[in-house]
C-alpha cells in the first residue's frame, strides 16, 4: 500500500430551530455525517455541550475510530501471521479536558481489546500483535495524545 488516500465527508448542520444561532442556547447541534452511498450518520454534540444524547458526538466518534483502527491493524496481521481470532470486542474509553477559556483536549484513549483465538497455542502471539497493531494504526499515529492498550487474550 503506497501513496495518499483521500476521504470526503460532508458534515450538514441540521439543528436550525428557526432563529439560527442567535443566541447560543436556541439552536440546535444536531447534524449528519455524509458519504455517498451510506446511510447519514446522525450526529449533535456531547450532551454536556447542548447536544442530543441518542446521537453520536465527535468525542465518540473519535475514541471509535482509535478503536476501529486497533482492531483493524490487528485482524490483519493475525491473518498474515497465522493467528486465527474467532471473537474481538473493545471497551474503548477516552478523557477530554476542558481548557481554560474554551476549548479542550483528549489526554489520552485506551482501548481494552477481549479477543478470543481458535488454539491455546497462539495466545501468545495474538498478545504480542497487539503492539504491532497499534503502531500500524494510521489514526493512533495521527493524534497528539497517547492511545494505550489493555488487551485480553483467550482460545475458544
Amino acid at each position: 500500500m503506497n501513496g495518499e488516500h483521500h476521504y470526503e465527508v460532508t458534515v450538514r448542520w441540521t439543528g436550525d430551530t428557526g432563529s439560527g444561532t442567535s443566541r447560543y442556547r436556541d439552536y440546535g447541534r444536531d447534524h449528519d455525517v455524509l458519504v455517498d452511498g451510506r446511510e447519514p450518520l446522525r450526529g449533535s454534540a456531547d450532551p454536556a455541550f447542548r447536544g442530543t444524547p441518542d446521537r453520536w458526538n465527535p468525542e465518540e466518534l473519535l475514541v471509535a475510530s482509535l478503536s476501529q483502527c486497533h482492531m483493524l491493524s490487528y485482524l490483519a496481521l493475525c491473518a498474515r501471521d497465522g493467528v486465527v481470532v474467532t471473537g474481538y470486542a473493545d471497551s474503548a474509553s477516552g478523557v477530554m479536558r476542558e481548557e481554560p477559556g474554551g476549548g479542550g483536549r483528549f489526554t489520552e484513549v485506551v482501548l481494552r481489546p477481549e479477543v478470543v483465538v481458535a488454539e491455546p497455542g497462539m495466545v501468545e502471539r495474538a498478545r504480542s500483535l497487539h503492539e504491532q497493531a497499534h503502531r500500524a494504526c494510521f489514526i493512533a499515529n495521527s493524534v497528539a495524545f497517547p492511545v494505550r492498550h489493555l488487551p485480553v487474550v483467550a482460545h475458544a
